[in-house]
Formats: structure tokens, sequence, C-alpha cells
């Protein structure tokens, strides 16, 4: 997650069980989401303690400003123990769970999640603020109009939600006005969740958005409530109170995404109409494709510093992506067995185990076939067949020297300026298919591609 801002706060800490034993610290948060407690001492010094049997599956703190604070699933990263001295230890926290305090077995659940990612204003593309000069703009008269709540059913129970947060000017003589506006995911739950079920919604539409965007982006700003945790607003009067989440999150890149909309795949405007189906659409696509999504990401995002490794990922995810999507082998499935079975009769007991392990995926089509398959349904973008057919050898040649290195291999596989002109296709072709697992039609996509330079570039590449 996106921490924009250095996050580092004093404080006092204790393992819920001993709150007699205060000791102090520094927690501090970096950007990306990586949580460290630096403390003066040890939470236990007892014999066991030191002997590595620590407990810090659950701290408590309360720190400058945030208050109470709850640190979750924490190990020593050092350990020092002083002899008379001052020592300091480093402990590691999964996540940080500001504005309350749980017992040692109370379980941290929820109600509502909420967050931002970086591009949903431009993606979202609705505002509240509305200028209007004057003929000479000379004068300018600047209002806002708070948007409607959008609010959508998934499949898993869980509603998604898109808010808009705002800030009005303060009253009397100011030099300066200023309204913001700001779009907001949140998912909410009828009956209070673990945060690990919320997150694993909040990852994938996250990735939604780095692929309509097609663009690495990162959430920020999450907040979580429970219906049972309130805070008294005014006399009778309570609401559910705010309490901020922070944790290592992917996908994550250490720059700040540079958005162009002519670069973006579809904004919201484009799915506006049956914005629901294209959500639960994705949620489910995702849970059956999920490693070749993984691969494409990893490909996408600057993971890998150097291009052999994009091109090793976008090979095996469009191989991957065949493979959950597709039930086609090389002949009938009874037949195979049939034949299986009649070549481990005939081979010599001693030898069976390792024909049967050479023969255990023989049924299935090599790379080059699924490569093809894959390509077909856009096979116009990719050329005529004299091209599609070098594509497809030197996908499979390249993949084949970059696995195994065989010299024998090397004068076929792609290098330099054709390597990355491969791996652009690739990327292309990927992002076709996902606009057809959401269910984009063919006019659709026409429509994508000659309004988006970025992605005909890829596909034009020669």
């Amino acid at each position: 997650m996106r921490i924009k801002e250095e996050w580092k706060k004093s404080g006092y800490f204790w393992l819920p069980h001993s709150e007699d034993k205060k000791i102090p610290g520094t927690l501090s948060i970096l950007d990306g989401g990586k949580i460290e407690l630096e403390v003066v001492g040890l939470f236990d010094e007892s014999i066991e303690a030191l002997n590595g049997n620590d407990d810090l599956s659950r701290i408590i703190g309360h720190i400058e400003k945030d208050g109470l604070v709850t640190l979750e699933d924490c190990f020593y990263k050092t350990k020092n123990i002083a002899f008379g001295g001052i020592s300091k230890s480093l402990v590691y926290v999964r996540k940080v769970i500001s504005g309350v305090a749980y017992e040692q077995d109370e379980k941290a659940i929820f109600n509502t999640v909420s967050f931002t990612v970086e591009g949903i204003n431009e993606w979202v593309g609705i505002t509240g603020i509305n200028v209007v000069h004057s003929d000479d703009f000379k004068t300018a008269t600047i209002s806002y109009d708070p948007q409607e709540e959008l609010i959508y059913n998934l499949r898993s129970g869980f509603k998604l939600h898109i808010f808009f947060g705002y800030t009005l000017p303060g009253c009397g003589d100011t030099t300066e006005a200023r309204i913001t506006h700001q779009t907001y995911f949140k998912l909410s739950s009828e009956v209070a969740r673990d945060f690990s079920e919320f997150s694993k919604i909040v990852h994938q539409v996250t990735y939604l958005l780095c692929f309509a965007l097609d663009s690495t982006v990162t959430i920020s700003d999450v907040c979580a409530t429970c219906n049972d945790i309130t805070i008294e607003i005014s006399e009778g009067n309570i609401r559910p109170a705010n309490i901020k989440l922070y944790y290592q999150s992917l996908p994550f890149s250490e720059d700040l995404p540079n958005l162009d909309k002519h670069k973006m795949l579809f904004r919201f405007s484009d799915i506006r109409e049956n914005a629901e189906q294209v959500f639960n659409k994705w949620l489910s696509t995702y849970s059956i494709i999920r490693p070749s999504i993984g691969l494409y990401f990893s490909a996408v995002s600057g993971d890998h510093k150097y291009l052999d490794g994009k091109f090793l990922a976008l090979a095996q995810g469009l191989e991957t992506y065949h493979r959950r999507t597709s039930t086609e082998t090389l002949m009938d499935v009874a037949e195979f067995r049939s034949m299986v079975a009649s070549l481990l009769w005939n081979c010599p007991k001693s030898r069976r185990k390792w024909l049967k392990g050479r023969v255990l995926y023989g049924n299935e089509i090599n790379l080059g076939q699924r490569i093809k398959r894959v390509i077909n349904p856009y096979k116009s973008y990719i050329g005529n067949s004299k091209q599609r057919t070098k594509f497809v050898r030197s996908v499979v040649n390249t993949r084949n020297y970059l696995t195994h290195y065989s010299e024998e291999l090397e004068k076929d596989s792609a290098k330099a300026s054709e390597l990355w002109v491969l791996c652009q296709k690739m990327e292309a072709v990927f992002q076709l298919h996902l606009l057809q697992q959401l269910e984009f039609k063919e006019s659709d996509i026409q429509r994508i591609l000659s309004n988006n330079y970025k992605l005909k570039q890829k596909l034009d590449e020669i």
C-alpha cells in the first residue's frame, strides 16, 4: 500500500496478557506497507522466551496522535539482550489496526473496509465540482454537488460501493477557497468477517484497476468499521468507529503511475451500464485463471529486471491461461488411457515407474499448439498466416532456449529488439483475452483498439 508521508510514531507497547509490563518503542510504516517496531528491552524475559519460545502473535500499543493500536502477526527480526545496559530489538509486524486494542483471543472482524486506488478518480471520471466562467473569464463560479453512492452486489456476499468523499471551504474571510473530491471503493458485509476475506477482494479489485488503467497502481487509505465498535458523536447518537489498517499489499510500485486516459484500456463509463456483471465476472475469472493473471501482472509491473524474465512470465502465463480455459487433448481421453495401460502392461516391471512418468502428460497439446489456439481469435491483429507462424515458432523456440539453454536452440531464439517485440505482442494478446473474459463484445474491442494507441502499438510492432 502507498504511504505518502513518513509514518513513524513513538509510544508504549505490551502483550495483551501483560498490560502491567509496557516497554517504549517506535512504530514505523514504510512506503509499500512494510511495518517495523523498534522496542527498548524485550516483551518477555523469561527463560522460555529467551530460548525462542516467544508469542508475539498480537501486540498492543498506545502511540502518539493515533492512540490505541493492535499489531498482528509479529515476530522478532533481531533480538538483543542487555546485561545491565540498554538494548533495542526489532520486531516485524504484518498488520497494524489503528484505533482499537483487541484482547488476546478476540477476533478482529469488520463489516466494511474502504480504500482508494491510484488512478481511481481518473478511471471513474465522476466529479461534483462545477466551474462556470464569465464570458470575459474575469470571474468564475465554483460549486459542488455531492455525488450519489453506487452499490453493486457481489456473488461472494459482499457489496462493492463506489462512493465520493469531499471537503468544502470554511466560512469567514479567506484568500483561498478549496474543494477536494476523492473517489473510494468500499466493501460491505452484513455479517462481520475476518479481514482476510476483505483483503482477498480488495486485492482482486485493485488488479482490475491495474488492467483497466494498463498501469501498476497501489491502494492507500484503508479504513474499516465494525458494527460492534462505536463512538458517540453527540448525546445519544453513535456511529461505527473508523479503524485505520496498514499492511504490505500487492501490487506495489515504488514509482507513482503515469496515468493517461488515452492509454487506459477502458474506463468506468465503458462498463457503467453492466458494471455489476463486469465486477462479478472479473472475480469469477480471477479464481479460475489466477496463476496466469499473476504471471501477466508480474510481467507488466516491472517485477522482472531483465527482458528474458518478462518473456518467460508471459509465455508461461499464456500457456497456463489456455490450460485453465480449455480441455483440449491430443486424443480422446479413454483412448489415451487404454494406450497407456497397454504400454505399461508390455513394459518390464522394473521400468514401469519410469515409463509412467514419461507418458503422464503425453495427451496434452504442446506449447506451440496452445499459443496458436490463444492467438486464433485475434489472428487478424497478428498479421498474415506467414507472420503468425513465425510468431508462434519464435515464442516456442525462445521459451525452450531460455528454459534449457541448449546451444542448438540459441540461433533460433529471439534476442534484443526482436525479443522486445515478442513481449509486446504477447502482452497485447493477453489483454485482448482478458477483455473477452469480461465479456466485452467484438465491437467494443474494435473501439478500444481504435482509441487506445498503446495497445494498437503493441500489435503493430514489426
